[in-house]
């Protein structure tokens, strides 16, 4: 059995071969091939633009991918959606396709494009947009640049964006949202109901799912010595109070705990200290790669 999966090629190829680094799978891809090696020979990937996977994907010819639910929208795919990965290229949350003008444009909502020009990538997805807002626009497709055309070479323009760093950049501004898109682990249908293929997709949706459960989190290991106060450990009240529910179990010799869990690394910094002060001992701090529920 040979799966094959497309992967994102462009502005999500690095982060994507992160994230499957961090499940478990090394993949390798040279500058001149669309063939990535992987320690696994069920999966056979290949690097696609994310912007035609679903549709290959929909027609058979890869048995899975990667996109954007942006894409699967332009597409109109029919596909199945195994599983929602929140990561993009710069962060660990949704990307935003919004609708931007020139800083000193008079175009204040999207009432205003009536007969305007909008240059996009994602042209279907922005013609829907404006048929619900009952506007007639021209929609171009725009080859890349995006940001450059306005005004000379249209009035608006609809781009992806995760900061809007470099709209402001452009002297561009947000007029609105048209939608926000995370990145999914698409299957096509006949392959999805094939058995073997079905369980692998599942696994690696599993284990990319971990992955990027794990991705700000680490794993807190301390001790708590008895001195004389029985069984009672207030570390334990600690963790509850705070949403936690640590791991617990007596040390060999008897008179202490070893506690451990898993949380949020931004919070370290300040709760060693605290720990300390509440009696816990030997604080270990390590990395994680995978927290699978």
């Amino acid at each position: 059995m040979k799966l094959k999966l497309g992967i994102p090629k462009g502005s999500l190829q690095e982060a994507t071969f992160k994230l499957f680094a961090k499940a478990g799978f090394n993949m390798i891809a040279s500058s001149r091939s669309y063939f990535p090696s992987i320690d696994d020979v069920e999966i056979e990937p290949m690097l696609i633009r994310a912007q035609e996977i679903p549709k290959y994907v929909a027609s058979g010819v890869i048995d899975a991918g990667l996109t954007g639910m942006d894409w699967i929208k332009e597409n109109k795919a029919k596909v199945k959606e195994v599983a929602e990965l929140i990561y993009a290229k710069e962060g660990m949350k949704p990307v935003k396709w919004v609708l931007a003008v020139p800083n000193n444009s008079k175009i204040k909502s999207v009432k205003d494009l009536q007969g305007k020009r909008i240059a996009t990538e994602l042209v279907e997805v922005t013609k829907e947009y404006l048929k619900k807002n009952k506007v007639n626009a021209i929609v171009e497709f725009s080859w890349g640049a995006t940001e450059v055309k306005p005004p000379y070479l249209a009035d608006a323009i609809v781009e992806l964006t995760e900061t809007g760093a470099s709209l402001k950049a452009s002297n561009l501004r947000i007029v609105d949202t048209i939608m926000e898109s995370t990145t999914r682990l698409i299957a096509n249908s006949k392959s999805y109901a094939d058995k073997k293929k079905k369980a692998k997709i599942d696994n690696i949706a599993l284990l990319l799912g971990g992955a990027l459960n794990a991705e700000d989190k680490v794993g807190l290991k301390m001790n708590f010595m008895l001195q004389g106060k029985g069984n009672y450990l207030p570390l334990t009240d600690f963790f509850l109070e705070m949403g936690i529910n640590p791991t617990v179990s007596q040390l060999a010799d008897g008179k202490g705990w070893a506690i451990e869990v898993i949380i949020e690394e931004k919070k370290v910094r300040d709760l060693i200290p605290k720990l300390k002060e509440a009696g816990a001992e030997v604080i270990v701090e390590y990395p994680l790669n995978k927290v699978v529920p």
